[in-house]
C-alpha cells in the first residue's frame, strides 16, 4: 500500500510538471505567434514586402514560420520540463554514485532521504541494505573469530589432560611399573583416570552443544519430578561437594513436582548448573538450591557464595566459549560451553534463565512451565 501511494504521488508529480511545461510552452507560443502576426500585418501595410514578410505570412509560403514555432514550443516545453526535474534528476544522480560506491566495496556510504517519494524510498532501502551488508560482515567476523577460538580452546582444552594421561601411562608401562612402588604406581593410575574422565566431559559437552546449536537434538517429553530428579543429582555430586569442602541444601515449597519436560536435557541443565556452583563456589563452603512451584511455573535457583561476578560481564555468560577467569587452570578450566548449553536446553524448554551476583551469593534462577507442550508450534517465553 506505501508502494502503491508513493508510485501515486511520483507519477502525479510526473504529471504536473508536463502540465506545468506544457502551460509555460503555451504561452510562449502565443506571444511569439501574437507578436509575429503583429510583425506581418506591418510589414503588408506599409508595402515593406520582403523575404522576411514571406517566412512570416501564414499561408503555405510561410510554413517555415510555423515550423519555427512549433520546434520552438517544444524546445521551451523541454526546458521548462527538464528545469522542474532538476531535483529528481540530481537526487536521482546521487543515487546511482551511491549505487557505484557501494558495488566498489565502501559500506560508509549513506543517502540521505529527501521528499517522501520512489526516489526517497529507494534511497532508504539503499542505506538500509548498506546497513543490513554491514551487520552481516560483522555476524561473519565474530563467526570467524568464534570458529579460531573455537579451534584454540579445543586443542588447549584436549590437549592439556591428554598430555598428562599420556606421562603418566608411559610411567606406567614398558616394565617401569615394576619399578615404581604401589601407593606411587595406584596415584599414576588414579590421576590417569581423573584426566580421562575430564577429556569425555569436554568431549560430551562439545558435541552436545553442536547438537543443540544445529537441532540435533529431538527432545522426549514426559512426566518428570523435578525435585526428585535434583535430589538425585545432587547425591551423584557427593564426591565433588566432599572434596571441595562444601556443604549442599535442597528446599522446595512441595515435597514433589511433576513437570512436563525432557528428563534427559534437564539433568545436562541442572548437572552444568551445579557444576558450574561447586567450580566457582567453593570459597563459600555452601551451595543452596531451591525449588518454588506454583500451577503454572516451576522456579529453581542454585546459588553458590563464591566469587562476585562482576555486573559487566553477568549478560555474558551464557555467550559460548566464555568464562569468568581468564586462567585455564585445571581446577576450573573447562570449554565454556557449560552456561551456554543451560541455556539452550531451556530455551527448548520454553522457560527463561537469569543470573545475578552480590555479597549475598551468585544466583542463577531457571523458570520452566509445569504444562510444557512441544506440539504447539509458538510457545511464548515466560517473562
Amino acid at each position: 500500500m506505501k508502494n502503491k501511494d508513493m508510485s501515486r504521488r511520483f507519477y502525479g508529480r510526473m504529471a504536473a510538471n508536463i502540465g506545468y511545461s506544457a502551460v509555460i510552452a503555451c504561452m510562449v507560443e502565443i506571444f511569439l505567434v501574437t507578436n509575429l502576426m503583429i510583425i506581418s500585418r506591418y510589414l503588408k501595410e506599409s508595402g515593406k514586402e520582403s523575404t522576411l514578410f514571406y517566412f512570416l505570412t501564414w499561408d503555405q509560403q510561410g510554413l517555415a514560420g510555423i515550423l519555427l514555432c512549433v520546434i520552438l514550443g517544444i524546445v521551451v516545453f523541454s526546458a521548462a520540463f527538464l528545469l522542474l526535474q532538476h531535483k529528481s534528476m540530481e537526487y536521482m544522480g546521487k543515487i546511482s554514485a551511491a549505487v557505484q560506491n557501494i558495488s566498489e566495496g565502501d559500506l560508509n556510504t549513506y543517502i540521505d532521504v529527501v521528499g517522501d517519494d520512489e526516489f526517497s524510498a529507494m534511497a532508504a532501502n539503499l542505506n538500509k541494505m548498506v546497513a543490513d551488508i554491514r551487520e552481516l560482515m560483522d555476524r561473519e567476523r565474530e563467526s570467524e573469530r568464534t570458529k579460531n577460538e573455537l579451534i584454540t580452546n579445543i586443542a588447549h582444552d584436549l590437549r592439556t589432560p591428554l598430555t598428562s594421561i599420556i606421562g603418566y601411562l608411559e610411567l606406567l608401562s614398558g616394565g617401569r611399573s615394576s619399578q615404581l612402588p604401589p601407593e606411587l604406581e595406584k596415584k599414576y593410575i588414579d590421576i590417569a583416570y581423573t584426566k580421562a574422565k575430564r577429556l569425555e566431559k569436554l568431549i560430551e559437552d562439545l558435541f552436545g552443544f553442536t547438537k543443540m546449536t544445529y537441532g540435533k537434538v529431538a527432545m522426549k517429553v514426559s512426566q518428570v519430578d523435578i525435585i526428585k530428579l535434583l535430589s538425585q543429582l545432587l547425591e551423584e555430586f557427593y564426591p565433588s561437594f566432599a572434596d571441595k569442602n562444601l556443604t549442599y541444601e535442597l528446599s522446595s515449597n512441595v515435597p514433589a513436582q511433576i513437570i512436563m519436560a525432557d528428563g534427559n536435557l534437564l539433568a545436562r541443565l541442572f548437572d552444568n548448573l551445579i557444576n558450574n556452583a561447586i567450580k566457582y563456589g567453593a570459597e563459600g563452603k555452601r551451595i543452596l538450591v531451591k525449588v518454588h512451584a506454583t500451577e503454572e511455573i516451576v522456579t529453581v535457583s542454585v546459588t553458590n557464595y563464591g566469587y562476585v561476578i562482576p555486573p559487566e560481564e553477568l549478560p555474558l555468560l551464557f555467550n559460548k566459549f566464555y568464562r569468568v577467569e581468564q586462567s585455564r587452570s585445571t581446577s576450573t578450566g573447562g570449554t565454556g560451553l557449560g552456561l551456554a548449553i543451560a541455556k539452550n536446553v531451556v530455551d527448548m524448554h520454553g522457560g527463561t534463565i537469569q543470573v545475578a551476583s552480590d555479597l549475598n551469593g551468585t544466583v542463577f534462577t531457571v523458570k520452566l512451565k509445569v504444562h510444557f507442550d512441544i506440539n504447539k508450534e509458538n510457545f511464548g517465553k515466560i517473562g
